[in-house]
């Protein structure tokens, strides 16, 4: 683990959290921002941290899309919000899955979330320090890939779907989206 040295970062989840969870987003054109997106990013940027998107991919192992187009949206995801002012550190995806994935994507990886390879990789590549990072994710395998990580805090959004009681729970805090993350992490450290 990282920790006492490097910068901070805010680790966010792609699919659900910044933009609308759409069955495998691998086109422009299915790719929407949530409302208040934009502005939870700008609270957490201007408040110090690094922003890192980390993804499940899974699409891509599964042969829905190739890796070549994944990287055509992030590049697209990257130069919208930057016209906004956002500037993304890096984004890490897994393009694997367990049981689904084709060919050498058919894989137990230490990337797929919950899994904390990506926030890692992450830490390693971008000088992070993760004991002063936080997480923001829209499932509980966001929240667990941030806790096997070590990082200081992470936040649930609802991202226009409900969650129960055990979900709300695995979370520092749960709440409406990722601009009202960005308040609460900036508030609570």
């Amino acid at each position: 683990m990282t920790s006492g040295w490097g910068r901070r970062a805010a680790f966010i989840d792609r699919d659900g959290v910044i933009n609308e969870e759409r069955n495998y987003v691998s086109q422009i054109e299915d790719f929407h921002l949530i409302p208040g997106a934009v502005e939870g990013l700008a609270q957490l940027s201007d408040a110090g941290f690094s922003l890192v998107v980390i993804t499940n991919q899974s699409g891509i192992g599964r042969g829905l899309y190739s890796e070549a187009d994944f990287d055509y949206l992030t590049e697209h995801m990257r130069h919208e919000l930057a016209r906004q002012g956002i500037e993304i550190a890096g984004v890490y995806y897994c393009p694997h899955h367990p049981k689904a994935g084709l060919g050498h994507y058919r894989v137990e990886c230490n990337c797929r979330k919950p899994q904390p390879g990506m926030l890692l990789d992450a830490a390693r590549e971008l000088g992070l320090s993760l004991a002063d990072s936080v997480l923001v994710g829209d499932k509980t395998s966001d929240i667990e890939a941030g806790r096997r990580a070590g990082l200081r805090r992470c936040v649930l959004v609802e991202s226009g779907h409900a969650l129960s009681a055990a979900e709300r729970a695995t979370a520092d805090a749960c709440v409406v989206d990722l601009q009202a993350a960005g308040r609460w992490l900036t508030s609570h450290g």
